[in-house]
């Protein structure tokens, strides 16, 4: 069954662990690569390695000085940058419609979002939407949400 091809874009998150879960996840997904941003933890770091379970060593990985950065350079690649941020206009993530081409799913950091920088650069915008009184999960939870959504969905339209 092929696959959305879906590289990960990690703007400025601050817990390892959740990195490390991410590699996890994008592993799991079949995702070309991760691309972390700023001072988010890359390979080697031990509390990455801790939860990535080898993940880290299997799935690419490059590292950006900043979120806008690798947008810009992904956009070059002919990626299609997709912000996953509860911004207004967002779509709700089972409703996007995913791309023939690649896709960057942009994450941000758990407490401050994705920069402002990037988000100007993001082609469009989903959300996970929120019923309870918090306006946002768990970068990592959300990452597993979305990834499993796009890849459901870009297989259902095959």
């Amino acid at each position: 069954m092929p696959l959305p091809k879906i590289h990960v874009v990690l703007d400025k998150l601050r817990s390892a662990h959740n990195v490390g879960n991410i590699f996890r996840l994008a592993e799991a997904v079949g995702a070309i690569e991760v691309i972390c941003c700023g001072y988010t933890a890359t390979p080697p770091h031990p509390k990455l390695e801790k939860t990535a379970m080898g993940t880290d060593k299997t799935v690419p990985c490059r590292w950006f000085p900043d979120g806008a950065s690798a947008i810009l350079q992904l956009k070059q690649e002919g990626c299609q940058c997709v912000a996953v941020d509860t911004v207004e206009g967002a779509v709700d993530a089972w409703d996007f419609p995913v791309p023939e081409q690649d896709i960057a799913l942009v994450f941000g950091n758990e407490a401050l979002g994705i920069s402002e920088e990037a988000l100007a650069l993001c082609d469009t915008f989903i959300q996970l939407p929120m019923f309870g009184g918090k306006s946002s999960i768990n970068v990592g939870n959300c990452a597993a949400v979305v990834l499993y959504l796009l890849v459901r969905n870009g297989v259902e339209k095959k």
